[in-house]
């Protein structure tokens, strides 16, 4: 059962603003099952909740209980359900324990104000257990409440701390069993049958310590908060974490905090602990959204994500230095070639040769002046890529956001479209339909319209980054063990195709290699 656990109704709290009918008929839309009134020292009468029962028309399965919040002098609030009088203010933990054995005690919003419970305090056998979701509390208290809770494996409860109609039931708290009674409930919690309702899913990069959560219930609508909490285990990787931190704030302060084009907003760091919380968002990637969607959606989508793309490169941002970029890159390609060469790789003569003439080319291009380098996503992919709603029946609500920052530096702007075309056709290269139905001229097309940017040697510079992209991914197969596959060899002989076509390279090939092109292109 899903229960409303910590609300404030203006009947009976002056620093609410949300009547008790109101309040009611605003969790069951939410899907709600139940809520547990908690009033400052305060007990509902059973002809009060019969009366507001009546006056809500609620069904008969859908619970209201009354308890009541405590101010103590040992930990400040305290709800407490099961007492059958209401309490004064000042009321001891021992003292309602002694007058109420029945009744369950829970530290109310114990992170808020940045305090830190100790663990005595969390385990103390006075309490029955611990309320670790809040809306009084930030995002960082919340996630706090969340982590001490693994670790100790307290028993805890959510409550939303309602004080107004819109943001009701953000917070509730499953219980294991039917309850039909106060009672019922209060010994649930004792026997720590109950625990606060919200999803925790670890992502892509979980060795990391990246975790979505997701608090709530849909219901009508969708304000479910959502949130990425990132624990970097290394030194290094927390770098790297903090440095994309950094610049998913300052791209929301440059025009993507909201709207159309987004990125997630940085929400709050912890250095202490070395976690950072980001904005979750509520949608798909571009990948997963292209695999089912319509053909004229799917253009869309496409475009969308072209859009974006633009819109950052006209930003002209300059965040990260400027020398960066060549830094980065000659170790990024040397340590592509290392892959093949560490496992005496048969293909690692073509990976060199491929890597000989992206440093070249590449070396080139910066020489001639690195004065239309703007920040760039650095790894642009379609998922990378979300295809959001903020309205499920609103399709004005819809957005496109870029995530993963890491790999964000001044570039030429032809470098995120080159990554962009090469991972594409990788990522679908086993869905030919789609291949067929979005071509690279769709989103090249569509990004070009848009943008400011490009010189004449734009394309020629799109086609280096899309042979680079191409030899990033050979090595990344390479490096989860699928070095002997055919997408290897694809995207090698890709590789070469573009810097002959494009850029006049020639590549010595031997009779297999023929042979296997052969095969490939027909």
């Amino acid at each position: 059962m899903l229960l409303e656990m910590h609300c404030h109704t203006k009947e009976h709290s002056s620093c609410s603003q949300v009547g008790a009918v109101e309040l009611v008929q605003r969790l069951l839309a939410k899907g709600l099952q139940g809520v547990v009134l908690t009033d400052h020292h305060y007990l509902w009468s059973a002809d009060e909740l019969k009366r507001l029962r009546c006056a809500t028309k609620v069904p008969k399965h859908f619970l209201i209980f009354s308890g009541q919040e405590v101010k103590t002098p040992e930990l400040g609030d305290v709800l407490v359900y099961g007492a059958d009088q209401s309490l004064q203010a000042g009321t001891s933990l021992s003292q309602i324990r002694e007058l109420f054995p029945a009744a369950a005690l829970v530290w109310a919003h114990p992170y808020r104000k940045e305090r830190l419970p100790e663990i005595e305090q969390l385990d103390s056998p006075l309490l029955d257990a611990i309320e670790i979701f809040n809306s009084n509390h930030s995002v960082r208290e919340n996630s706090r409440g969340l982590q001490d809770w693994h670790r100790e494996r307290f028993t805890a409860i959510a409550g939303t701390d309602t004080h107004g109609e819109s943001y009701a039931g953000l917070y509730p708290t499953l219980f294991d069993h039917p309850i039909a009674t106060v009672e019922e409930l209060a010994c649930e919690i004792r026997h720590g049958r109950c625990r606060p309702f919200f999803k925790e899913i670890p992502k892509t990069g979980a060795a990391n310590g990246v975790t979505e959560v997701t608090f709530g219930t849909k219901g009508t609508d969708e304000v479910r908060e959502r949130i990425i909490i990132r624990q970097p285990e290394s030194p290094i990787n927390w770098k790297s974490a903090q440095r994309a931190h950094f610049l998913l704030g300052e791209l929301a302060r440059h025009g993507f905090a909201g709207g159309r084009f987004r990125v997630p907003q940085p929400i709050d760091q912890d250095v202490g602990n070395r976690t950072l919380i980001q904005q979750g968002l509520r949608g798909k990637s571009l990948f997963d959204k292209l695999l089912f969607a319509t053909p004229a959606d799917g253009r869309y989508y496409l475009q969308l994500a072209a859009r974006w793309l633009a819109r950052l490169h006209n930003c002209r941002l300059a965040i990260t230095p400027l020398t960066e970029f060549w830094e980065r890159e000659e170790q990024r390609l040397s340590r592509y070639v290392e892959r093949f060469r560490n496992i005496d790789h048969p293909h690692t003569g073509r990976a060199q040769a491929i890597m000989d003439v992206l440093l070249e080319q590449e070396g080139t291009l910066i020489a001639g002046g690195t004065n239309f380098f703007i920040q760039g996503h650095g790894d642009f992919h379609p998922k990378n890529i979300i295809i959001g709603q903020d309205q499920g029946d609103n399709s004005s609500t819809q957005f496109v956001a870029a995530i993963d920052f890491e790999s964000s530096l001044q570039l030429p702007p032809a470098f995120d479209v080159g990554c962009f075309l090469a991972q594409f056709r990788n990522q679908f290269f086993e869905h030919p339909k789609i291949l067929k139905a979005y071509p690279a001229e769709l989103f090249l097309t569509t990004y070009l319209e848009a943008v400011c940017l490009p010189t004449d040697e734009f394309q020629r510079q799109v086609e280096l980054f899309r042979a680079r992209t191409n030899l990033s991914i050979a090595a990344f197969l390479v490096k989860v063990g699928k070095g002997k596959s055919a997408d290897l060899w694809r995207v090698l002989l890709e590789a070469e195709q573009i810097l002959s076509t494009y850029l006049g390279f020639k590549f010595a090939t031997d009779a297999e290699h023929v042979l296997e092109e052969d095969k490939l292109l027909s």
